[in-house]
């Protein structure tokens, strides 16, 4: 049969994801015999073997592989679905979207696509939902999001329909009172190699690289540390909107260049949706 529940899809991602049917139960709030039946009903039902059993514990085979994937994007797909249901029909005052970006990123081109968008006769609400890095596709795939500013080369575009908006430079922010602050260009081997200001991580799908410098977890953090000559940081030319008076901003002459895109799902109808990427694209 190929028709799946979403309970049994929760119920084997469980499994897959923590490789222990135990833990899998306890996450699910359950007894593990009622698991372990209910993915060997789904085995049966696929006709394939989605997990190795054995003393050492589970492993997924290829066929689980497979599914976990497929698993996820559907889980997602039905949790965006009520959602957007929810805020189509929930206030009574009409369409709203939710545009998620990256906080402090794109600050004037957001500015003036939500004036200018405003302006439009019959535009609905926008709710601005700032995110962290990487953070607005998984928020468009289920369904926090209808609609998102990303940055290639740091966001991936795969599955989603895009517009380019803009396209910078990049810039290392400093201590203002760092002897590197009064150069007119840094390299990014420069910046990524200053002794006493290693670059600050940022969490990417909630793992932070390895190094030396501070996991950052928002931009507040970010500027403090930066102010008290502890980390540095290379960010697109547009977040210099943010920076304080402690902080200088030195081009780099290397770096790739920043596109800003407007990204949405590729299956939308929305007709608020079509306008208000007209309108960015109008800017």
């Amino acid at each position: 049969m190929d028709t799946l529940e979403t309970r049994e899809l929760r119920y084997f991602m469980a499994v897959a994801e923590e490789l222990h049917f135990g833990r899998a139960a306890a996450r699910l709030g359950m007894a593990q015999p009622p698991l372990s039946r209910a993915v060997q009903r789904l085995e049966r039902r696929l006709g394939v073997t989605l997990l190795e059993r054995d003393r050492r514990g589970v492993a997924l085979t290829g066929a689980g592989t497979v599914l976990l994937d497929e698993a996820r994007a559907a889980l997602d797909a039905v949790t965006a679905a009520a959602r957007r249901t929810r805020r189509a029909g929930g206030s009574g005052s009409g369409e709203r979207l939710v545009l998620a970006v990256k906080a402090a990123a794109s600050h004037e081109l957001l500015s003036k696509l939500l004036d200018a968008y405003a302006a439009e006769p019959g535009a609905a609400g926008i709710e601005v939902l700032p995110s962290g890095i990487c953070e607005q596709g998984e928020m468009l795939r289920d369904g926090r999001a209808d609609v998102a500013l990303m940055h290639t080369p740091f966001n991936s575009l795969a599955g989603f329909d895009s517009e380019e908006l803009l396209t910078e430079g990049q810039i290392a922010i400093l201590p203002a009172g760092h002897p590197l602050a009064a150069r007119g260009t840094l390299s990014l081997d420069e910046v990524g190699d200053i002794p006493d200001l290693p670059l600050a991580r940022w969490a990417r799908h909630g793992v932070f690289p390895p190094g030396p410098g501070p996991e950052i977890h928002d931009m507040t953090q970010l500027a403090q540390l930066i102010a008290l000559g502890r980390t540095a940081a290379v960010i697109p030319e547009s977040a210099r909107a943010w920076l304080w008076a402690e902080h200088a901003a030195v081009p780099l002459n290397d770096a790739p260049a920043v596109v800003t895109h407007i990204v949405w799902p590729a299956h939308s109808r929305s007709r608020a949706l079509a306008e208000l990427i007209r309108t960015a694209t109008r800017l």
